[in-house]
Formats: C-alpha cells, sequence, structure tokens
C-alpha cells in the first residue's frame, strides 16, 4: 500500500520527482497522486515544460510581479481545496 502525499508536498517535491533525486518510495507515492489529482498533474507538465525551456538555452524575461502572482494562485487554490 502507498501512502498517500498531499499536493503540497507534490509541489515541493515535483523538480526533485523531474531530476529523479528522490526515494523509490517517493517517486511512488507521487505517482498514484498524480493518477488522481489533475492539479498537480498540471503543475508537472508545466514544470517539464519550463526546465525544456530553461534546457535549450533560451533566455526570456517574466513580467513583472509574475512569480508573486503565480505563488498567491498557489496559495489560494491550496486553501480552497483544503476546505473541501
Amino acid at each position: 500500500m502507498v501512502m498517500e502525499i498531499s499536493c503540497e508536498e507534490v509541489w515541493r517535491e515535483v523538480s526533485n520527482y523531474l531530476d529523479d533525486e528522490i526515494t523509490p518510495e517517493l517517486r511512488a507515492r507521487m505517482r498514484e497522486h498524480f493518477k488522481g489529482c489533475k492539479h498537480c498533474t498540471a503543475v508537472l507538465d508545466g514544470t517539464r515544460n519550463v526546465v525544456q525551456l530553461v534546457g535549450d538555452a533560451k533566455s526570456f524575461e517574466l513580467p513583472a510581479g509574475f512569480s508573486d502572482r503565480l505563488y498567491q494562485k498557489l496559495d489560494r487554490k491550496l486553501s480552497k481545496d483544503s476546505q473541501l
């Protein structure tokens, strides 16, 4: 049986997941979580896309305040999901 993992834990480890820098047990927990969570699957896909863009050595500048808005949106989503 694989123990459940929260969205917060998944988001914290998604980069390590992509870099294969987590334990096999955590990888299994995350893989199971992705099967049932559309939001975290979208975060995984988005992170994978960003890593690929950066890996292409193409440089681009994010709009001012982008990171702050992204984190605020993630916080709102997490708060909303935890109330369900």
